[in-house]
Parts: structure tokens; C-alpha cells; sequence
């Protein structure tokens, strides 16, 4: 009897939803990873950042990452296995971190007070509210109501 409870309880943990889609991160092994050369990795991870994050490309939508594979003359796999062997995640996660740490920024700066969070998510370059919640979920473990809230500094 109590092991069918048990059953039933693991079951039930299994199958709780993670708020806002969010899923468990899976490793996936890729055999065209070890074939990446390290002189070009490093030069292409240089040229990401200089891309991404000093001309803000992180800011802009629609920049995906055939847009960066473009301007950096190579192909998106290739491109894809660099971002994931230098910064150990994908493209979406690399400029979702770059959005997520302008939009805390934001968010308390008493400058932007008088924004609302849905375009402070505009302006960090997230297409839609539901993209930004869950981004910054993932990376906060809170809301970005929850977070303006808890570190806007109290007059």
C-alpha cells in the first residue's frame, strides 16, 4: 500500500509544470564539436562579442543568429558550436543573457521609473512579453514586477 503511495507521489512531482514552459536543460553530445579549431573559435568568439554585445546587436529582434553567422562570414552550425563550446549555451540563452542584465538595470534605474515592464522588454529587444517573462524567470527565479519591487531603493 504505502509503496503505491509513494509511486503516485513521484508521479505526481513528475508531471508539475516549470512556470512559463520553462524545461529541464539537456546535454547533448555533438560530434562536429570536437572538429571546431581553436584559433578560429577564438577569433569568432572575440568577433560575437564585439557584435552582440559592443554594437548591442542583443537590443535589435530580429538579429538571429543567421544574421550573425552572416556578418561573420561562416555558417550557423558552425557558429553554434563556437557559441556552445566558449560560453557553454546556445544562442538564444548567450543574448537573453545580455537583454536579462540590461532589463534588471532598467528596471531599477529611476530614470526608466516610469516605464512599464512591457517596454522595458521592448527596449532590451525582446519580441513579446511572454518571451521576456519567461527569459528572465530562468535567469532571476522571479518576475520582473517581483524584481523592480524588491530592489528599487526605498525614498
Amino acid at each position: 500500500m504505502r509503496e503505491t503511495e509513494d509511486k503516485q507521489t513521484q508521479v505526481q512531482a513528475s508531471e508539475k509544470k516549470l512556470p512559463y514552459n520553462l524545461r529541464e536543460r539537456k546535454i547533448v553530445k555533438a560530434a562536429y564539436r570536437e572538429m571546431i579549431r581553436a584559433e578560429l573559435a577564438d577569433k569568432l568568439y572575440d568577433d560575437i562579442l564585439n557584435i552582440i554585445v559592443a554594437r548591442k546587436k542583443y537590443k535589435d529582434p530580429n538579429y538571429c543568429a543567421r544574421d550573425l553567422a552572416k556578418d561573420l562570414k561562416t555558417n550557423t552550425r558552425y557558429l553554434s558550436g563556437v557559441i556552445n563550446s566558449r560560453f557553454g549555451m546556445n544562442y538564444t540563452c548567450l543574448v537573453n543573457e545580455y537583454r536579462i542584465r540590461d532589463a534588471k538595470h532598467l528596471l531599477v534605474d529611476k530614470r526608466y521609473a516610469d516605464k512599464t515592464i512591457e517596454e522595458i522588454s521592448a527596449m532590451v529587444g525582446f519580441a513579446n512579453r511572454q518571451s521576456f517573462y519567461a527569459a528572465f524567470f530562468k535567469h532571476v527565479g522571479g518576475t520582473p514586477r517581483e524584481y523592480r519591487i524588491n530592489h528599487t531603493p526605498k525614498k
